[in-house]
């Protein structure tokens, strides 16, 4: 009972959000809470909510004080250069732009933590696309599955839970995997490149004077769009109105931020911005570089890395009192809303887990396997992968049910190193998961829905997992 129950909820969630019936968090507040009721534990609701939240605190907070940070190092000017060297690489063209989202995705993915390659990435890439009217779905989707792929760095969580869980080294693990990961980030790249050719086949081009201009309310002729009326932009309405639709798969409302004014839009660009620090520069991308280079060499704990990078930042760039309640009022927002969506996902996994819905559905699947399949126990492995990965956190799936799938394979002369490489493969499909918080940060600060990031990505995620697991088959990894 506990196993339909449980898949039910996620269903139920699922289906909601996507159909934007409710709000992600309401979502995930009250579904959990109905079925925690009809599970008949209602009046243990309270202890499973505070043990998700207390399990998910640190991340809270390492994402709100990094969502000031990086936010302040937008306000400073510290990306511009990067945007308009990108800018000028892509030359104002969507398909390169969309390749390059991939491209810079999976480089800054090499620090290991999704919600900071998230917030460079957005930063980065966020005004190009506004300013040509891009589908913004486009830039999450690429992003997430890109830095998925790169999420199985040793030093990223889900190789370091696999060892640990199967007491293995995380090389032997890792360092086989590479070249059907490399497969996987190329078909990424290619995925990109098509997604952009549709972009480019919607939108043509712009120059790249025409890209570099703050917008006005004269209306830019996109060159090389199909159907474009004289006088208004390719793709949009006659009424001479930017066109800042996505494709029709896309789904409504995925460029999000309506309302915006063109400054808005593009002040990524605004060279005039009153907040910008030019003689600091090179002290922010000193401070910057640290501290990434912290994380990835853990001095700290992350979340008093991003504490200490965020009071030093806001005490030297904005020394005025209230220039400094400026800056945060200006990102309060964002804070707002992300740490509000990973309490409320607390809510979610702690119903999960504390009802005992995760350990019945993953027996259940384990059970499912037939006899017969065991000694292809690593491809069922991979195959596995995917919706438990999606549906349970990676804490859940590399201590939980990858020790139970071990075993099955041991009895088939299966090696553990192969599972443990298999399990490797639902990553790409894992990081567009509404229980993965860094999700959150992407999606808010690229102003997305939730559901349509969903609705768009997953396919695409799910085939690039797939293309992965072919790869490691292909090549006798797994």
């Amino acid at each position: 009972m506990l196993t339909i129950l449980g898949f039910t909820m996620i269903a139920t969630f699922l289906v909601l959000i996507m159909m934007k019936k409710m709000s992600p968090i309401a979502a995930l507040v009250l579904i959990p809470a109905l079925f925690c009721v009809i599970v008949g534990k209602g009046a243990h609701l309270g202890d499973y909510v505070l043990e998700g939240v207390g399990n998910l605190a640190p991340t809270a907070a390492m994402l709100m004080f990094a969502i000031v940070y990086f936010g302040v190092m937008i306000d400073v000017g510290l990306f511009d250069p990067i945007v308009r060297g990108i800018l000028r690489f892509c030359r104002a063209d969507p398909l390169r732009i969309v390749v390059g989202t991939a491209l810079l995705a999976a480089i800054v993915s090499l620090d290991g933590d999704g919600s900071t390659t998230f917030m460079i990435t957005v930063s980065a890439m966020y005004p190009l696309y506004k300013r040509l009217g891009m589908s913004l779905v486009v830039m999450t989707g690429v992003a997430a599955t890109a830095n998925g792929v790169m999420n199985t760095l040793p030093w990223g969580g889900p190789t370091a839970r696999a060892a640990t869980a199967l007491e293995l080294d995380a090389a032997d693990i890792f360092v086989p995997m590479i070249p059907a990961l490399g497969v996987g980030l190329l078909f990424v790249i290619g995925l990109a490149y098509v997604l952009g050719r549709r972009e480019r086949k919607r939108l043509g081009y712009l120059s790249l004077d025409e890209a570099l201009e703050p917008r006005s309310e004269t209306v830019l002729v996109k060159a090389g769009g199909p159907g474009a009326a004289p006088g208004t932009a390719t793709g949009g309405p006659a009424t001479g109105t930017p066109a800042t639709g996505g494709p029709a798969d896309a789904g409504a409302g995925a460029d999000g931020g309506e309302g915006d004014t063109a400054e808005e839009e593009f002040q990524g660009l605004d060279p005039n911005r009153p907040t910008l620090r030019p003689k600091l520069y090179w002290f922010n991308a000193g401070l910057t570089v640290a501290l990434l280079a912290s994380m990835i060499m853990e001095l700290l704990p992350i979340p008093v890395l991003f504490l200490l990078g965020a009071a030093l930042a806001l005490t030297v760039n904005y020394p005025s009192m209230t220039d400094q309640k400026a800056r945060i009022a200006a990102h309060a927002d964002n804070v707002l809303n992300v740490s509000g969506m990973v309490f409320a996902a607390a809510v979610f996994t702690g119903v999960l887990t504390g009802t005992g819905m995760v350990e019945h559905m993953a027996d259940w699947l384990v059970g499912a396997i037939p006899e017969g399949m065991g000694p292809h126990m690593a491809v069922v492995t991979g195959l596995l992968s995917l919706p438990l990965t999606y549906f349970m956190s990676n804490d859940g799936f590399y201590f939980g049910v990858l020790p139970v799938l071990a075993e099955a394979g041991a009895a088939h002369g299966v090696s553990p190193l192969e599972i443990a490489r298999a399990s490797l493969v639902g990553q790409a499909l894992h990081m567009s998961s509404p229980l993965v918080p860094a999700v959150y940060v992407l999606v808010g600060m690229a102003k997305v829905e939730f559901g349509d990031h969903t609705r768009f990505t997953v396919k695409w995620a799910a085939l690039t997992s797939l293309v992965v697991l072919g790869a490691g088959i292909l090549f006798g990894i797994i």
